[in-house]
């Protein structure tokens, strides 16, 4: 992967952890059935996937981390947020709240979003990616 990509400024981002009391239920899974990763290298984030689709993969400058867009979130949906996976509620308070610049390295796939959403649409938030997407 190249480190140019598409250059986005200012994005809103926000943290979660598995512990969570809205994301107990899942455990440490994501929204496609893998694991949460939390490594040196590449990292969980969720967002609405009618912005940033499944598979999105980007780097918050000045971090060497990459992340990889696996999840959403109800919360996320017409926000423009990305909220960055940390696996703990520590690091997750101390994420806090940032405004980051992030470096879109690939973009993920809006047909797999689609796909792994079109049985979930009882759910408003997903109903209304799947309808976002479709319009693009």
């Amino acid at each position: 992967m190249s480190k140019k990509g598409t250059r986005i400024t200012a994005v809103r981002t926000t943290a979660y952890t598995h512990s969570e009391s809205d994301h107990i239920q899942y455990g440490a899974r994501t929204a496609v059935g893998s694991q949460l990763k939390y490594g040196s290298v590449l990292r969980s984030a969720a967002a609405d996937w009618s912005v940033y689709p499944v598979g999105t993969i980007f780097q918050i400058e000045g971090t060497p981390y990459i992340y990889q867009v696996d999840d959403y979130g109800s919360a996320l949906v017409g926000t423009n947020t990305i909220d960055i996976y940390q696996p703990t509620r520590a690091h997750m308070n101390a994420w806090g709240v940032r405004h980051v610049n992030i470096r879109v390295l690939r973009w993920g796939s809006k047909s797999k979003s689609l796909a792994i959403m079109k049985d979930r649409q009882k759910y408003d938030h997903v109903r209304k990616m799947v309808q976002r997407l479709q319009r693009s």
